[in-house]
């Protein structure tokens, strides 16, 4: 799918640059809810496009039934340019059945206009767990088949699916409790011990890391993290097994392949700046190449 993103933008050329775009602010549709892992990337990337076209690019979350609501009011919008689409990797990949209008396909719902950034997924648990590695975590719930639970935003999404496959490969028994989109009220709720575990893109939990509200286990990338070398990758423990979830920018279809490739150029001059990249980093997600390709 990476590879049709990359594909499936137009070249630029010269007279791409002569149109007179943007004129007016721009809005960048979320399938996050506010204050997630995604939610807080997608903001780093539109303030650097925003500073780049001197024109706000403001995050619009549509949260809801794995993304589909998002997809939704996407898909309707004015093709002009004035309205983008920011969807993860969960919208790509829903479960069957689960949600109406996916998952979504390029080019056949939406014109690419290029990859973001990739992030790894975390499992963390409360606190008042008393565990600190993935493998007391296995062992605990290997003691208690399906007396624990995990929290994650929204069924089918790529949260749900990390969690789902833990279970897979390692043969434990965990109960899922589904949130709206939104990973705030899940952390709240993890860290008072109602709920005892979570999964979640890292970004959105590196606050609660740092406050000691939660207790990071395992990461889902390939390798540790630089900016973090304590916290081991969930491979370490359960081999082969990686979480790490891309993020990305459309269009509605029929939007000028002029005006794409403008969006592109504003993308990738924004991954650029080091105050966007940086924080980017430090959040354990990182540039993904968004170069025009035919």
């Amino acid at each position: 799918m990476a590879g049709v993103l990359l594909l499936a933008v137009v070249a630029a050329d010269a007279s791409s640059a002569q149109i007179d775009y943007p004129h007016s602010p721009l809005r960048l549709i979320s399938d996050s809810g506010p204050g997630g892992a995604v939610d807080i990337t997608s903001r780093i990337v539109a303030d650097g496009m925003s500073r780049y076209w001197m024109q706000q690019v403001a995050v619009v979350n549509h949260p809801g039934a794995a993304g589909s609501i998002a997809a939704m009011v996407a898909t309707q919008a004015v093709p002009d340019g004035y309205t983008l689409f920011a969807p993860t990797i969960s919208s790509f990949l829903a479960v069957p059945g689960r949600a109406p209008n996916l998952p979504l396909m390029v080019p056949r719902d939406f014109a690419a206009v290029g990859l973001t950034v990739e992030q790894p997924l975390a499992i963390v648990v409360s606190p008042k767990l008393g565990i600190k590695t993935l493998q007391q975590l296995i062992d605990l719930t290997r003691e208690k088949p399906g007396e624990l639970s995990y929290a994650v935003t929204g069924v089918g999404r790529f949260t749900h699916l990390l969690g789902e496959l833990l279970q897979q490969r390692t043969g434990i028994k965990l109960q899922m409790v589904p949130y709206s989109g939104n990973s705030n009220q899940a952390i709240v709720d993890v860290y008072a011990g109602r709920i005892q575990i979570m999964t979640e893109g890292y970004a959105g939990l590196l606050s609660a890391f740092q406050s000691g509200d939660l207790v990071p286990l395992a990461l889902g990338a390939a390798q540790r993290l630089p900016s973090a070398p304590d916290l081991p990758t969930i491979a370490e423990t359960v081999p082969d097994l990686i979480a790490s979830g891309w993020q990305s920018v459309l269009a509605p279809n029929g939007t000028p392949e002029q005006i794409i490739a403008k969006a592109n150029e504003a993308l990738r001059a924004a991954l650029e700046m080091a105050d966007v990249r940086e924080p980017l980093v430090d959040r354990g997600a990182f540039s993904a190449r968004c170069r025009l390709t035919r």
